[in-house]
């Protein structure tokens, strides 16, 4: 893996393996075989121990997000618990998985344009 920041690299959410234990991301390569592990802590968990993948912040009232100029996020709202972008449903934040990256490099640079620009 390359020593530039995470956000540097094309796709680096899809690189990455993702699971998540009491809220930390591990960020070992997709797919690795052993404990799951995040780098720079002595925090390690085995697949039995991972935090499942729905979101606890499924269901919580929101609002949609203030939109860019090009209209992103396009009516969705900022889960409070995994700051992913969710569709609403009846004013609550849509069943979700916990955000584990964005889905394209496109989405990744609206995200940051988005944060950059609203905060979080």
């Amino acid at each position: 893996m390359s020593n530039r920041p995470i956000a540097q690299l094309p796709g680096a959410a899809r690189m990455l393996c993702l699971s998540r234990r009491d809220g930390e991301i591990c960020t070992r390569r997709a797919g690795h075989a052993g404990l799951h592990n995040r780098t720079g802590s002595s925090i390690l968990w085995s697949d039995v121990n991972a935090d499942a993948p729905h979101c606890p912040g499924s269901g919580t009232q929101a609002a949609p997000a203030p939109p860019l100029a090009n209209g992103f996020p396009h009516g969705r709202a900022i889960c409070p618990v995994c700051f992913a972008f969710v569709t609403l449903e009846g004013g609550e934040l849509a069943e979700h998985d916990s955000w584990r990256g964005d889905p394209s490099r496109e989405e990744a640079d609206q995200r940051r344009e988005w944060m950059n620009t609203h905060g979080w």
